[in-house]
């Protein structure tokens, strides 16, 4: 792809990321301290060959705070209550002898609900924090949380854009 083309594509990407209204900043949303005490709701393995997850690879453990229990145990109904925050706490892994062997943290991504603050999302907000580092947030803006979380999310509307689902 030839270097001018990028470089529009990137420009065309940041205008658009200025003129969304309602933009969402980086410190919207606060690092969940403490979420590993929380509900593990499930873990899973994204694979580079996951076509759709692939930019999210690693292994993935799920928490939820108390105020979405409910719901997830019931399987609705929804949409879950303000307040729910699942968090991802993402690590690079390994395949050491057949089994999957925890790495490195990736990240910790949450999604918070709040109908009204985040109508235009579905009423989640998104953040990531690079390595799990509360001073390295991913998500600067709206348009960030529509195109890199919102859009993964969609196929799950009827679930309220949740992607876990409850073991009992």
């Amino acid at each position: 792809m030839p270097r001018t083309y990028i470089s529009a594509l990137m420009a065309l990407a940041g205008v658009f990321a200025m003129v969304v209204s309602a933009q969402q900043t980086a410190e919207e949303i606060s690092f969940p301290d403490g979420f590993r005490n929380w509900f593990e709701v499930n873990s899973m393995v994204v694979t580079k060959n996951s076509v759709p997850f692939s930019p999210i690879a690693g292994m993935h453990f799920i928490h939820l705070n108390a105020k979405g229990r409910a719901v997830l145990e019931n399987g609705g109904p929804f949409p879950y209550p303000d307040g729910t925050i699942f968090a991802d706490d993402v690590h690079e892994f390994s395949e050491v002898e057949g089994s999957y062997v925890e790495g490195q943290k990736k990240a910790v991504t949450v999604m918070v609900k709040d109908a009204q603050r985040y109508a235009e999302t579905g009423g989640w907000g998104f953040q990531a924090w690079a390595n799990g580092d509360p001073s390295k947030p991913i998500v600067h803006n709206k348009a960030q949380a529509i195109s890199a979380c919102l859009s993964c999310h969609a196929p799950r509307k009827a679930q309220d854009y949740v992607y876990s689902t409850y073991i009992p």
